[in-house]
């Protein structure tokens, strides 16, 4: 909910890549090879592709291995994605050809950006009173994703009357059970 794929795929827009994005956690060796098929496909038609592999860490050493050649010839520029310490999770060889970003949780002020755009899209504020509006920023943890899902739930649901915190939590407990 920090914004890793949205940046990785602004980044290729922004410089004029193709965004090719896969999740370690339901990809395997086979999808990695028909990626830099398609990938090697494209350079040869001058357009560069971007690999965005969310939860890298989740491939293992050899896997990760697999990336090298491809990185190594620009066939594709890597972009992983990882909740865990890079320099314990990923190969020194692919590490080496790296530059590690930290992005770290949304601060409160970034949330109540993103509950601000949601309720400008939709067209009408929260039902909330300010006290449940700060409680539901504080539930998110700093996870835009989790604050959108919720807002979400929120317009989603017939609310006569602004929640106070208490009838925020009663709401959302019951929802999410």
């Amino acid at each position: 909910g920090t914004g890793k794929t949205t940046i990785s795929r602004l980044l290729a827009q922004d410089v004029g890549m193709r965004f090719q994005p896969i999740s370690a956690v339901f990809s395997g060796v086979a999808d990695l090879k028909k990626i830099f098929a398609a990938a090697r496909d494209h350079a040869r038609l001058g357009e560069r592709t971007l690999l965005f592999v969310d939860e890298i860490h989740r491939f293992n050493r050899a896997q990760q291995d697999g990336f090298l050649p491809f990185v190594e010839d620009g066939t594709v520029t890597l972009v992983g994605a990882t909740t865990e310490n890079p320099s314990f999770e990923l190969n020194a060889a692919l590490l080496s050809r790296a530059q590690v970003l930290i992005l770290r949780r949304l601060d409160a002020p970034a949330l109540e950006q993103l509950l601000g755009r949601a309720e400008t899209l939709v067209g009408r504020p929260l039902p909330l009173l300010p006290e449940a509006r700060e409680a539901l920023v504080a539930s998110a943890d700093g996870d835009g994703r989790f604050l959108l899902n919720q807002a979400e739930t929120l317009y989603a649901i017939d609310i006569a009357e602004p929640l106070d915190p208490a009838g925020l939590s009663a709401l959302l407990h019951r929802r999410l059970a």
